[in-house]
């Protein structure tokens, strides 16, 4: 997904191991990012192009007539067995393979707006009414959907507008007598029903409250730094000559607290699980949902209504506004590249798409910067040298009175000033010295691929204001001079982003629509850059969490931190996931770096591991201790057994486990009861009570019990579960928040009126250390508080 499809990887290192082996030391010794791509991309053969080529063809992404009519009988067939949820995902389908003012995509539009209506989405269904016109909808099918327009209106109590739709309606039914007599009494009863309906309201003069909008806005920071705009005033920016940058607090902090809220300069969604075009009739249109297909691709906004780009069918957006902007900032040149970006992976086109936002941003220096690393001086004059003058940047140094002046951190600019720009991008480390020689020569490789393609598709556009020669032939024994440095920066990007970029979360529900405890997952959306995020070093044990609310990143304090105190961000590695051996081999091989952390200094390196991953004696429970042979930890207590013959037995309780879930998906609940019951006996024998598999089955029992409705059994074996989440996690972790949150739902079900509220007090406070108020999980919570608060009697008074 970050890095080229494994056919392309398996090319290029082929191409490594095959090349004479001056030339593999020439690039492996190279210094300078320049030196790295010059070679490289010298190497890049119009084989290789070809190659690229049958790879990038295999994505199916331009507009296709028979695609829309697939995925609108698609949708049809979905609409009619009420899913009409799974019906708007393929009328989206149909609509982003139709294309632009043709009937087939009005007709798309159309039917996702009576979708939309069912789903009771009905300011959208409006908008997809108005696309269906703009569109060209046939005028024979206008009075249908101008009945469910009106019928919107009257819901949303726009009754002035609903009443000139139904005028309008009327209007056309006395124009057109040629209407079937069936259909034509079907519609003047509906017609009829809609005014006396939009009577009712004008006779009761209600007053209608606005219609109820998701809030995307987080909470502002409190108060802004000076010298960090996207950070608080309680944390300043320190620099260190071994560990470089980093934040502290200028003042004691709470838990909760935000002290970063910043917008990612460019991200880039992660398409999943893009499939490959087959020409079989039976797989040859994928209906599989992906997060693009839910998502906008500019500004990552969760809707079911998507609005497709006009030239292809991969890149959709929320809004027309969306979609012109993406276009204008980078869409335009990705497009036609589409295929290949998706072959070369996300890392590659979030090194494009950084490189198109720096033209808007003045980025001249960059050039000047990168032809003082380039020893070929051909390469930078005489055709760079108008793009020397045209363009003119703040990359890391200023001019003054014609003198380049260094600024003392990295990023910032002459003030001290580090803002989220192409500045603070382009002076995030590339590590180049680190990475393994195969790994540069692949991302090179891939970067030369890129700029070949940008070239024979007149990539002059990057520079607006740059008047150049013509672009040459699609395949050249050299790029151009501007596209070999511009292809140097893609470069650095690419290497920034193993230890720079920022997965882009949300939180999924999981489990069946028909399931009454909701249970959540975190999922990676989209990948971006965060220059100020970036400044954060890593701990096993963070003082910080983040969240996310489309592009935008908070960072809050988890915890109390002290004045002076570093603020602590998780790269991925946390000591509540894998053990200090685990962590730090993937900090080594990621980030280039050995943690000494608290938790990687301080945790035993006991044979016992950790408690949610021991065993524990049968004879005494106490914890097992040792390697491969395991002793009980019980001084008193003789047992021992092979860490094998444990093992054994845990993947065959998994088995268990997992056969046990499918019966619970299948809704065969009484049969899944029991076979988790004799799981948790087995379980009790041989794992330690804050083992993850036990709190697993015990979270499974919960379910099942819940299903059942009965929910004082499903509130017990919850409450097993959320201790091994607390042991695991820590008590004010966001996993004890979701924990917590499905209590609260249980015991709200179960109308046990005290356990609910006080879980609910618990759950809105452990979340709100992590996610904004506006989350889902919190507004729940504030609901079912409501709910409860009505249920309790009125005190009565003294009556005299």
């Amino acid at each position: 997904m970050d890095l080229p499809v494994d056919e392309w990887k398996a090319y290029v290192l082929r191409k490594w191991s095959l090349l004479p082996t001056p030339i593999q030391d020439t690039i492996s010794a190279a210094e300078t990012l320049s030196d790295i791509f010059l070679h490289c991309s010298s190497l890049f053969q119009p084989e290789d192009e070809m190659f690229l080529e049958r790879l990038s063809r295999g994505y199916s992404l331009g507009k296709d007539s028979n695609a829309s009519l697939f995925c609108k009988e698609g949708g049809n067939r979905k609409f009619q067995e009420k899913d009409y949820m799974g019906a708007a995902v393929l009328y989206s389908k149909g609509v982003s393979h139709s294309r632009p003012n043709t009937e087939a995509i009005s007709l798309c539009y159309a039917n996702r707006s009576a979708a939309l209506f069912h789903l009771g989405q009905y300011e959208t269904c409006l908008e997809d009414i108005i696309r269906a016109q703009s569109h060209g909808y046939p005028e024979r099918l206008q009075p249908k959907m101008m009945l469910r327009k009106a019928e919107c209106l009257v819901t949303l109590g726009r009754l002035q507008e609903a009443s000139q739709t139904i005028s309008d309606l009327e209007g056309i039914f006395a124009a057109r007598p040629t209407l079937a007599a069936s259909h034509f009494q079907v519609l003047q009863r509906n017609l009829h029903h809609l005014k006396t309906k939009i009577q009712e309201k004008e006779n009761i003069s209600e007053t209608f409250p606005a219609a109820p909008t998701k809030a995307f806005k987080d909470m502002d920071l409190m108060e802004e730094s000076e010298q960090i705009p996207s950070a608080s005033s309680s944390v300043s920016l320190c620099t260190d000559p071994l560990k470089g940058r980093y934040l502290i607090a200028t003042k004691d902090i709470l838990p909760g607290e935000i002290l970063v809220k910043e917008d990612a300069f460019v991200s880039v969604l992660n398409p999943g699980e893009m499939p490959q075009l087959h020409h079989g009739l039976e797989n040859k249109w994928d209906t599989r949902v992906t997060n693009g297909d839910l998502h906008c691709h500019r500004c990552l906004k969760h809707t079911l209504a998507t609005v497709p780009c006009d030239q292809c069918s991969y890149a959709k957006y929320c809004s027309q506004q969306c979609m012109q902007q993406a276009w204008e900032l980078y869409h335009s040149v990705e497009c036609p590249q589409g295929g290949l970006l998706l072959t070369l992976g996300v890392f590659c086109h979030i090194a494009l798409r950084a490189t198109l936002l720096a033209r808007f941003e003045d980025s001249g220096k960059v050039i000047r910067k990168l032809c003082g690393e380039i020893s070929n001086k051909d390469i930078c004059l005489p055709e760079s040298e108008n793009m020397l003058k045209t363009l003119s940047c703040n990359l890391g140094e200023n001019e003054e009175n014609g003198k380049i002046v260094e600024t003392p951190i990295p990023g910032c600019d002459i003030n001290g000033k580090y803002e989220n720009n192409y500045n603070a991008v382009f002076n995030l480390l590339p590590h180049t010295e680190n990475h393994s020689p195969e790994h540069k020569f692949l991302c090179a490789l891939s970067v030369a691929a890129l700029c070949r393609q940008l070239e024979a598709a007149s990539f002059w556009a990057l520079k607006p204001d740059l008047k150049s020669s013509k672009p040459k032939a699609a395949v050249t024994p050299a790029l151009s001079p501007e596209l070999n440095i511009w292809g140097v920066v893609m470069l650095r990007h690419v290497l920034q982003l193993q230890c720079n970029a920022q997965a882009i979360t949300t939180i999924q529900q999981t489990g069946s629509k028909e399931s009454i405890i909701t249970d959540s997952r975190q999922v990676r959306l989209a990948t971006g850059i965060f220059p100020v995020v970036s400044l954060l070093n890593h701990s096993c044990s963070p003082n910080t969490s983040v969240s996310f609310i489309s592009t935008v990143a908070t960072i809050r304090a988890s915890q109390q931190i002290g004045k002076g105190q570093e603020i602590l961000h998780c790269y991925g590695p946390h000591e509540s996931r894998m053990g200090v051996a685990e962590r730090q081999q993937k900090l080594r091989s990621q980030y280039f770096f050995e943690c000494n952390c608290p938790a990687c200094h301080e945790e035993p390196r006991a044979t016992a591991g950790p408690r949610w991953e021991a065993f524990c004696c049968h004879s005494c429970r106490a914890v097992m201790q040792g390697d491969d042979v395991l002793s009980c930890g019980n001084r008193s207590c003789m047992e021992s057994v092979s860490r094998g013959h444990l093992v054994s037995r845990l993947q065959d309780l998994q088995q268990q486990v997992g056969m046990a879930q499918k019966l619970l998906r299948n809704g065969k609940l009484e049969q899944a009861i029991q076979q988790l019951l004799g799981c948790q006996r087995d379980a009790e024998s041989f794992l330690s009570a804050e083992h993850t598999m036990v709190g697993e089955i015990e979270d499974d029992l919960a379910q099942a019990y819940a299903a059942l409705g009965d929910w004082q059994k499903s509130a017990t074996h919850l409450q097993k579960s959320l201790r091994v989440v607390e042991v695991r996690h820590g008590p004010s972790s966001i996993e004890m928040g979701h924990e917590l949150f499905k209590l609260a739902q249980i015991f709200f079900n179960g109308r046990a009126v005290p356990e609910a509220l006080n879980t609910i007090q618990k759950a809105e406070k452990v979340l709100s250390i992590h996610c904004d108020p506006w989350s889902d999980e919190i507004e729940e919570l504030r609901k079912m508080r409501s709910c409860l608060l009505d249920l309790l009697p009125v005190p009565v008074g003294p009556s005299g």
